[in-house]
């Protein structure tokens, strides 16, 4: 019995840590899925009620009685790394309710192993609670710039696709279509959705592309729009995509290099630090040789 008492806390604070990082790690497909969908005998998809997670359904339970105003910048971020609202929602409140335990479970496991009552203040869990409920908030603003440099890439890989569509004698509106549908990525999944939008309008989907990247920063969709539109006054697309697709690739490839010279850059003060301190051995002492005559 002691010796459960002595494990427990920590074994629930282990499991606690362990479900705050199987959060944020990405859902992989199951070897079966994927070998189901080469062989054309995928399972039939699930009712949306059953696709949702625990934490979405969390998320939606908190977000049925406390509708809440979210801001277009984390809808934005939200729709770049595909995921919903509720599932973020879900997240923030794991964390919290984490944040919120951690400092009670410090104490039992403090009092369990020195036999001492340590008293956590109120102060120290409200606080957890709330770093924890903001600090998805927070990785996600982090994340913003690989989010947005990955989105750009996954692009490329869809101008390319379209191209390779246009080539194989498809219109401008089926190539799209095509090209869209052979990725489940989000970037691909909300280009989908923008595409049967218009689909169902009875419209060409170049306005509607043009929106969504307007929506989500992303500057070669609206110039895919752009480029596909000229398909109404009939003029050819393959090689103006290639073009656009190569000059694209080289202002992105651009940005990666800036960025990196960045890092560099502030890689560099901590590689000066050692070099400070390797210094500061040798000025020290004549300097309190100095001091001290």
């Amino acid at each position: 019995m002691n010796a459960l008492l002595v494990v427990g806390p920590g074994l629930l604070l282990a499991l606690g840590l362990v479900l705050i990082v199987g959060a944020f790690l990405p859902q992989h497909v199951r070897l079966a899925d994927a070998l189901g969908v080469l062989g054309d005998t995928a399972p039939p998809e699930p009712e949306t009620d059953l696709e949702q997670t625990r934490l979405e359904s969390v998320g939606s339970w908190w977000l049925d009685r406390r509708p809440t105003v979210v801001p277009a910048e984390l809808t934005r971020q939200l729709q770049l790394r595909g995921r919903s609202l509720a599932r973020h929602v879900g997240i923030k409140l794991v964390c919290a309710l984490a944040g919120f335990l951690l400092p009670v479970v410090g104490a039992v496991t403090y009092w369990v192993v020195t036999g001492q009552l340590a008293l956590v203040p109120v102060l120290a869990s409200l606080l957890g609670g709330l770093i924890g409920f903001i600090a998805p908030d927070l990785l996600l603003r982090a994340a913003d710039r690989t989010t947005s440099s990955d989105a750009t890439e996954a692009l490329l890989v869809y101008f390319d696709l379209v191209t390779l569509e246009r080539l194989a004698n498809q219109s401008a509106t089926q190539a799209l279509h095509a090209a869209a549908s052979l990725s489940d990525i989000a970037i691909f999944a909300t280009i989908r959705s923008a595409l049967d939008r218009a689909r169902l309008q009875q419209r060409m989907p170049y306005a509607e592309l043009r929106e969504v990247g307007a929506q989500l920063e992303l500057p070669a969709l609206v110039d895919l729009a752009d480029v596909m539109r000229l398909d109404e006054s009939g003029a050819s697309l393959s090689g103006t995509l290639r073009a656009r697709v190569k000059e694209l690739r080289d202002a992105h490839l651009t940005t990666v290099k800036m960025a990196a010279a960045e890092t560099s850059e502030r890689m560099t003060l901590f590689m000066v630090i050692p070099s400070l301190v390797f210094g500061l051995f040798f000025l020290v002492p004549p300097l309190l040789t100095l001091l001290s005559s």
